[in-house]
């Protein structure tokens, strides 16, 4: 018997200690290698963290208090309430103030009364409208002097379509249409490379254009068990409103899945590894996730960046979703965002096409 394999023969403890310190300092090592030989980990450890903190910090910014969006449809309480700085006063005719409310632009809604009474049209569930509630009475009563005080009525605005839950189930839809198109798309090309099967499809008798097709009609299957399983459990256990026509909602959610599996496509035309595409999916997801308005109206961000916002195409799906399922908008209505989308969807197909590469 060679003396390795005495070595080896022999139990760990008779293994010289500098022998056992050197393998272990290079089994530490290799798993720091491995570490950082991975795109994803490094990005969800370091990256999205430091992102999203960005983010979050510039909507919820610190500093002067941010002046509250309110609603109001007479031009004598505009003029008054606009002396209290903490509030920011749009005068709105009746129509365009439900909307706003509803879709959350606004946290409060005050309306004239016969006798010189004011009506406060809120959901006492979202603190930022209490807020503002308070701060309404308390211009008013200021406005008026303490002996003759404004009588003021709050009515609670809970039912379907102005609720908190209204407003974040069709940004959810948005943000799992994204999801699954980019992710189901991108990652079935990326393995299918990495498995080299791609190279045996190049030889059979179809075109490229087919290929990436194959992939955007087969989101449709999935698309339909996705959408209604979401909206259908908010409808039944929330009371969720669809007010637009069912069909409209159909067509925008197909149109959203398309645009994301295009980018999805996109993504995967040249990428070799599943790492990789990973974090490139999350690297362009990020912005979509914080500054959309999934959770909370991307109104919140300064005002200088809402017409790139409104750019992004997961903003332009949730905008048409919330406008059609909470407002009843037509087609019609949305049709800046379905451009948003198209766009999107053609600039990156075409690209895609382009680019991809069978190994």
């Amino acid at each position: 018997m060679s003396d390795r394999a005495a070595v080896l023969d022999r139990p760990l403890r008779a293994v010289p200690l500098a022998f056992r310190e050197r393998s272990l300092v290079q089994l530490t090592l290799v798993r720091f290698r491995e570490f950082w030989r991975e795109p994803e980990a490094i990005f969800w450890v370091f990256i999205f963290p430091i992102l999203l903190t960005a983010g979050l910090g510039i909507a919820f910014r610190s500093g002067p208090a941010q002046a509250l969006p309110i609603g109001v449809t007479d031009d004598g309480l505009a003029a008054v309430l606009q002396a209290e700085p903490s509030l920011s006063v749009r005068r709105l005719d009746a129509r365009t103030a439900e909307d706003q409310l509803r879709l959350g632009r606004i946290h409060l809604l005050v309306t004239p009364e016969a006798g010189g009474g004011v009506r406060l049209r809120y959901d006492d569930t979202n603190p930022e409208s209490r807020t503002a509630g308070l701060l309404v009475e308390r211009a008013l009563q200021r406005a008026a002097g303490v002996r003759d005080r404004v009588p003021v009525t709050a009515e609670i605005a809970r039912e379907p379509g102005s609720r908190y839950i209204d407003f974040v189930v069709p940004g959810l839809l948005g943000m799992n249409l994204m999801g699954s198109g980019m992710w189901g798309v991108g990652f079935a090309i990326v393995d299918a490379r990495r498995k080299r099967l791609l190279k045996r499809l190049v030889a059979s008798p179809m075109s490229r254009a087919e290929y990436l097709l194959s992939f955007l009609l087969s989101r449709l299957v999935l698309l339909l068990l996705e959408v209604t399983a979401l909206v259908g459990f908010g409808v039944l256990a929330f009371g969720v409103p669809v007010n637009g026509p069912v069909w409209q909602l159909a067509l925008l959610c197909v149109l959203a899945s398309l645009c994301f599996s295009a980018l999805g496509l996109l993504i995967a035309s040249r990428t070799r590894t599943i790492e990789a595409a990973s974090g490139w999916m999350n690297f362009v997801m990020l912005p979509m996730w914080v500054f959309s308005g999934v959770f909370f109206s991307y109104e919140r961000f300064p005002e200088a960046f809402h017409p790139f916002i409104r750019l992004l195409p997961l903003t332009a799906a949730i905008d048409a979703l919330r406008a059609n399922m909470l407002q009843g908008a037509g087609l019609e209505q949305v049709a800046p965002e379905v451009a948003v989308m198209g766009g999107w969807l053609g600039l990156s197909f075409f690209a895609a096409l382009a680019l991809f590469r069978w190994r």
